[in-house]
């Protein structure tokens, strides 16, 4: 290929990757259900988009160290305080027995239905045991099910990885391989390549501890050289041993995230761009590859395959994984619900399936078409039914705000108070021990430090934190909180107005638009709290009273609406609002 044609292809790859995405931000829907349709069409119309003919031999190693990219970041989430009890038991349980159970029922199926020899349907029941973080997360970040069922199924999806790939390359060597090795040989060969790629983690976790302990690097530098750590250490891996680097990823972003006195430098909002843009171009690059011949007669025997596995296989491993455990009806139900097939399959099979055609394995060239198709199949399906489902199991959060107030002065405390009667689960966090004891003394929730520090980063979403309102009486304090926030916490984070544009040194200066209307700062409010104001509830029926400031509104839905300077939200009948009382008014409700 040329060079013209070269860049034409893959800056059309980049073009159609973040273009699925879009469109399937504007339809509401998972972006994978987009993108695996939107690459083979382009795949079945052009040439222009095939990896193979771009990159080469270059393209496997390449997709190799972009999924451990995206496990290195699932890695950085994987916070293990947040995994115990039963949690723990069922985690565990779904990574061996769903591995177990999944390869030998694909493996079955795949020669019963697909008539598939017995080499090539064994390499296969390997590749479909993976899920995934790259589609379950995205798909419960969609669904929104309880705080617990999501912390399941996402560490899941980023351990069952890992261990997929490392099966799915000891099936490989053992298909390829012209002696036949005994169960002991290879469970020898597996050991191996665990402890190749659990040592490379350590060694990489260890390295990055020292460097971003010892250099105190700033966060575009230190999320650089994480980023430089995780691909230098997965090739590493790889070169010793094939897919080793995906349990070096893992582990070290694990390691990184547990480890005690260190505080890891991670500009989220690089890292999710990141993955994101590597999920669309392989997703586009790999199914670009599958052509229209290869599923000839293969679509009806996978559907087979799909329905049996959706229907019999992952229930099956739901009810052993959760047996005896305390994990309700509902949520043992979904869990038996959501196991769709992501981009490490689709990796395995791209890489796997060549090289066995190539030597002649019969039924290899079934291989990346059928995978293709239970990756589309599992996707859609799970992405379409997925929210009814956890609707009806009742397993989703509440759509009501969950706001975290940031602050315990007087006023910030009965603003709780009245958020909490007007139906919202507040949290709220204070530095010092008399504002905490204030908020203890309120009855509300009293957010301890480790879960503001988790409003920093995913774990926000893990806690179901739908807002962060900072009301400190430090105004550069809610000022860069709210900078460092936003973009991060799944809801909007807003501050305090600061007195003056004069004042502080950051806050008036600031982004962001701060909260309430023109003139109502921080340090008026709390003239205004002391000269008798209060804060109250009112139900919006005929309007608000007069002299009464609207400081937020809360849907019958339970939503909160706060005011701003520009956004004069109007009450609307059966609307609650929270509104700031003059000194003198009686008590609305």
């Amino acid at each position: 290929m040329t060079t013209s044609q070269i860049l034409a292809g893959l800056g059309l790859i980049v073009v159609l990757a973040v273009g699925s995405q879009l469109l399937a931000s504007r339809l509401r829907i998972p972006a994978l259900i987009v993108l695996l349709p939107v690459g083979f069409t382009a795949g079945a119309l052009t040439s222009d988009v095939d990896p193979n003919r771009l990159l080469g031999a270059a393209f496997s190693p390449m997709v190799s160290l972009a999924v451990a990219v995206i496990l290195y970041d699932a890695g950085l989430e994987l916070d293990l305080h947040r995994l115990q009890g039963h949690t723990r038991r069922v985690v565990v349980r779904l990574i061996w027995i769903g591995t177990l159970i999944t390869w030998a029922s694909a493996a079955v199926l795949a020669a019963q239905l697909l008539g598939m020899p017995k080499r090539s349907a064994v390499m296969l029941g390997a590749i479909l045991v993976v899920s995934g973080p790259t589609v379950v997360g995205p798909l419960l970040n969609f669904v929104r099910p309880s705080e617990r069922l999501q912390r399941i199924l996402v560490w899941e999806g980023s351990l069952i990885d890992p261990v997929g790939g490392i099966l799915g390359a000891l099936v490989f060597h053992a298909v390829v391989s012209s002696t036949k090795k005994g169960l002991a040989a290879q469970l020898g060969q597996f050991a191996a390549s665990a402890a190749v790629g659990l040592l490379g983690g350590a060694v990489g976790a260890a390295l990055l501890w020292t460097l971003l302990r010892r250099l105190r690097l700033g966060e575009v530098l230190g999320t650089t050289v994480q980023l430089a750590a995780a691909v230098g250490v997965a090739a590493a891996c790889d070169a010793v041993r094939d897919d080793t680097g995906l349990i070096a990823a893992v582990v070290m972003g694990m390691a990184l995230a547990n480890l005690p006195g260190l505080d890891l430098p991670v500009r989220r909002t690089f890292f999710e761009t990141l993955v994101s843009l590597i999920i669309g171009l392989l997703f586009i690059s790999i199914s670009a590859t599958v052509t229209p011949a290869s599923l000839r007669h293969l679509i009806w025997p996978t559907l087979g395959l799909v329905a049996a596995l959706v229907l019999v296989v992952r229930p099956l491993i739901a009810a052993l994984s959760t047996a005896r455990t305390d994990i309700p009806r509902g949520e043992r139900a979904f869990i038996g619900w959501m196991a769709p097939r992501g981009i490490v399959a689709a990796a395995t099979a791209s890489t796997f399936s060549a090289t066995l055609v190539a030597k002649g394995v019969g039924g290899a060239d079934k291989i990346l078409p059928v995978t293709f198709l239970v990756i589309v199949a599992t996707v859609t399906l799970y992405g379409l039914t997925a929210f009814p489902v956890a609707r009806r199991l009742n397993v989703l959060r509440p759509a009501r705000s969950r706001p975290l107030l940031v602050g315990g002065e007087p006023w910030a405390v009965d603003l709780g108070v009245a958020l909490r009667t007007a139906g919202l689960d507040v949290l709220m966090w204070a530095g010092t021990e008399r504002q905490r004891e204030l908020i203890s003394a309120a009855g509300l929730g009293l957010a301890p430090g480790e879960l503001f520090a988790a409003a920093t980063g995913e774990g926000a979403e893990l806690e179901g934190i739908t807002g962060v309102l900072l009301l400190t009486e430090e105004d550069d304090f809610n000022a860069l909180a709210a900078v460092t926030l936003r973009g991060v916490v799944d809801g909007p984070v807003q501050r305090l107005g600061p007195p003056t544009s004069s004042h502080g040194v950051i806050a008036a200066f600031a982004g962001g638009e701060p909260l309430f209307g023109t003139g109502l700062t921080r340090p008026e409010l709390a003239r205004r709290y002391e000269d008798g104001s209060r804060i109250v509830t009112h139900r919006v029926d005929g309007g608000v009273p007069a002299g009464h400031d609207v400081l937020f509104l809360v849907d019958p839905e339970g939503r909160l609406t706060p005011v701003t300077q520009t956004h004069r939200a109007a009450p609307r009948a059966g609307e609650i609002a929270i509104l700031l009382s003059p000194a003198s008014a009686p008590t609305t409700g």
